[in-house]
């Protein structure tokens, strides 16, 4: 029989209830925003717990990241969570926010559904702490499509020229910031991980394919034919639905594809 159920180490559990905040006058803040944080401590020999808490919007900016901070630093300073630009540009604060991926830095808590701030980790990762997630399989497989333009010919004098036709060809795809929303997202990546390459990386992998200047398109199609590394894609949009920079991991897949059945024919 299939067993559907999690492990037991990795079921998680109530945890603590934190005190509502007060004004510095000592009075009950009243503007308040619930929030419900996965955590777990892998030096604690437990299970992980969802921990609850109330952010005071009145001393706090709007965004899911500023109201973390503000929980580390005003109530639980033991609160774990990556962050850097804060301008959705370097894709550190990657989480599943109310039950769906996104950057907690440009995802409001007005935006999300409901009377509580649900925040967890990427789904289907391992968990370093609290809120990171182990990315170290994510970057190698972006790592092993070559993510560099490779060129054998002569090296030009002064810079490799394309046309403005050539350039807008990879619109869509230079812009991914390798937060591995869309990877996480993807039901045949929780199951693949290990061989399938994922929405990120095979984007990646499309950038430089559909890139004039690269000389490398043989190679790089070779690299990708394998029943895992490409083809485990079943393009169920889970990737487009949840990229935060508005991108189409699944029609990149679809065009990797296409050029593999055109260079057959």
């Amino acid at each position: 029989m299939v067993q559907l159920r999690l492990p037991k180490n990795s079921r998680y559990g109530k945890g603590k209830t934190w005190p509502k905040p007060v004004k510095p006058d000592g009075t009950p803040a009243t503007n308040l925003t619930e929030f419900r944080i996965y955590r777990y401590d892998p030096d604690g020999g437990k299970n992980p717990t969802v921990d609850t808490y109330w952010v005071d919007r009145d001393g706090c900016a709007p965004m899911v990241l500023d109201g973390l901070i503000w929980l580390k630093n005003n109530v639980d300073p033991t609160l774990t969570f990556r962050r850097s630009c804060r301008e959705g540009v370097c894709g550190s604060c990657a989480m599943n926010i109310g039950g769906g991926n996104s950057l907690a830095c440009t995802k409001g808590m007005d935006e999300v559904k409901g009377d509580v701030v649900s925040v967890y980790p990427l789904p289907h990762m391992p968990v370093i702490k609290d809120l990171v997630a182990d990315l170290t399989n994510f970057y190698a497989q972006y790592a092993s499509i070559q993510p560099y333009l490779q060129a054998s010919s002569a090296e030009p004098v002064t810079e490799y020229k394309q046309s403005p036709e050539e350039r807008a060809k990879v619109d869509g795809l230079y812009e991914c910031i390798l937060c591995a929303c869309c990877s996480t997202s993807c039901p045949s990546y929780w199951w693949n991980s290990e061989k399938y390459l994922g929405p990120a990386a095979l984007l990646q992998s499309y950038r430089w394919l559909a890139d004039s200047r690269d000389e490398a398109k043989g190679e790089r199609l070779d690299d990708l034919e394998d029943p895992f590394r490409l083809y485990r894609c079943h393009t169920i949009m889970n990737c487009a639905n949840t990229c935060p920079k508005g991108l189409n991991p699944a029609k990149a897949i679809a065009e990797i594809k296409k050029m593999m059945v055109e260079r057959t024919l």
